[in-house]
């Protein structure tokens, strides 16, 4: 069986930048259809459990990873309402500058087809919408910006306890940027602090899809549907106009919509696999693919992680998720001791963490088992203490998603993602965790150790540029050669910068919202 739908506006991707743009687009007076793969979600259905959390996770077509540094797409991807914003950790840092045009001032990477000046209107009037706890002024390596509007997050002892190390050793820290109340903030309540970001927030503190955008997209009119895997981008007989997506609900009917304008907000991976999978006469190659630009140069921050052991308690299961300070000393890309390592990183101290579970303290050990292991968490969970260093992925060409000779329950080729660490990305992550360990001794530790470098975020894969020929989009997300078809979320990144990317996809999303309400009749056939 089959059916078709008309709307305005068909959004694929219910996450954090499809929701934000379904929001904004139909409080401007247009139909928006949002399709999402995923099961529903309400804050109600979330809950306090690292086990429950795991079905947050992906739990679409799965995905191939090959290279020396994959992805971690099960890990960073999201399935459902809300997407992988309904796991995040709400750390909203901003880009600086220099993010902008690596390759015009390093010679490294890529340069952006715009400035952070371009930017920062809408960080701050996104900043301003969702509520950003902070301290604009104690972050002193903050670019320009309205000051945050809500107070920072408390400092519990584990966060006290490392800002020691950073003191001693001369450099500085500063409340995180967190998404998250730290008062009541049109009409969300403050946090309550017991750590359970990664579980989703069912009192709505977090700045989430299911808080924030979801809530006012509904309330003007936009319809959402589960459980509707889009399987392809339809598009005109002379292949300049997207016209429609053509999905399979959960019934197992395909159903064909017709609409003005698409949008393309799923995650990193899945929006270049739908353009690769929807080839066709016009466009052999995939839509948008002019150049041979769609489905490369896949970032992934690595994750340098810092564990140790204090004498004092520092009742590490307080506080965010993300943690609750921050230092960018070594922002700068040439500003690191080892020649071999170039980029950006941050330091995110003092997680709140559990004693159990992927991220739980008891797999920062794996070398423990029986009576030591119980010995270690007993210590651990009172003594325990962590931080985080987000840390620059150098964009490569040949890291990139292609359509595998496989496919999925609905006959959509699966995406296969090639991921190599640039060999100064390498220096920079080992850098990184020298000067941590001299951070944590400095605090006292008794203990300190490391653990491996795993992937965090996904950006790239539909990169924004100037030129058609080395990008798939124009700045506003626009895929080159279509007057109607857009991409939104991190996936426009051409760099990955040392900061988490969030912030950065909602302020570009929200500058894409405000070009098509502006443009919206010049766009559309």
């Amino acid at each position: 069986m089959s059916g078709v739908r008309e709307t305005s506006v068909v959004i694929v991707g219910a996450g954090a930048v499809g929701c934000s743009l379904a929001a904004q687009l139909a409080e401007a007076g247009h139909a928006v259809l949002l399709l999402e793969a995923g099961p529903a979600r309400r804050n109600e259905d979330l809950v306090s459990s690292a086990l429950w959390a795991r079905r947050l996770k992906w739990g679409g077509s799965p995905v191939i990873e090959l290279g020396d540094k994959p992805v971690g797409h099960a890990f960073n991807a999201g399935f459902g309402t809300g997407g992988s914003a309904l796991h995040h950790y709400a750390v909203w840092p901003r880009l600086h500058p220099e993010d902008f045009h690596l390759r015009s001032e390093f010679g490294r990477g890529l340069d952006w087809p715009l400035t952070y000046d371009d930017l920062r209107p809408y960080y701050d009037a996104v900043q301003a919408e969702v509520g950003i706890a902070g301290d604009a002024a104690q972050e002193r390596w903050r670019p320009a910006g309205e000051p945050y509007p809500l107070p920072p997050s408390p400092v519990f002892a584990q966060g006290a306890v490392i800002a020691r190390g950073f003191e001693k050793l001369g450099m500085h820290t500063a409340p995180l940027p967190l998404a998250i109340t730290t008062a009541p903030y049109k009409g969300r309540p403050a946090c309550l602090w017991d750590g359970w970001c990664d579980a989703g927030c069912p009192i709505g503190a977090l700045a989430n899809p299911l808080a924030v955008h979801l809530p006012r997209a509904l309330a003007h009119g936009a319809t959402l549907i589960n459980d509707a895997t889009v399987v392809r981008v339809i598009t005109s007989a002379d292949g300049a106009h997207a016209t429609g997506v053509e999905y399979v609900n959960a019934a197992g009917e395909h159903v064909t919509v017709h609409a003005q304008l698409v949008i393309l907000a799923a995650f990193a991976i899945e929006n270049p696999r739908l353009l690769l999978a929807s080839r066709n006469d016009r466009h052999p190659q995939g839509l948008g693919n002019g150049g041979g630009a769609l489905g490369s140069y896949i970032t992934s921050h690595t994750a340098g992680l810092i564990y140790g052991m204090f004498a004092e308690r520092t009742e590490p299961h307080l506080g965010a998720f993300g943690g609750q300070l921050l230092n960018q000393d070594h922002y700068g890309k040439r500003s690191h001791s080892d020649p071999q390592a170039f980029g950006s990183y941050q330091w995110m101290l003092a997680q709140a963490v559990k004693p159990v579970d992927l991220l739980g303290i008891s797999t920062t050990r794996p070398d423990l088992t029986g009576p030591l292991l119980h010995d270690f968490l007993r210590r651990a969970a009172h003594h325990f203490a962590t931080m985080t260093a987000v840390l620059e992925d150098l964009p490569l060409a040949q890291n990139r998603v292609s359509l595998s000779d496989r496919a999925d329950r609905f006959g959509v080729p699966l995406a296969s993602v090639t991921h190599n660490q640039d060999p100064s990305s390498r220096a920079l992550w080992q850098s990184s965790l020298v000067e941590g360990k001299r951070i944590f001794e400095a605090a006292g530790a008794a203990e300190v150790w490391t653990g491996p470098g795993g992937s965090m975020h996904i950006m790239g894969g539909t990169i924004m540029g100037s030129d058609p020929a080395a990008s798939v989009t124009d700045s506003y997300g626009r895929v080159h050669g279509f007057a109607n078809l857009f991409v939104a979320g991190p996936g426009l990144f051409p760099t990955s910068g040392g900061v988490n990317p969030t912030f950065t996809a909602h302020a570009l999303a929200r500058r894409s919202g405000d070009y098509l309400i502006r443009h919206f009749s010049a766009l559309t056939p």
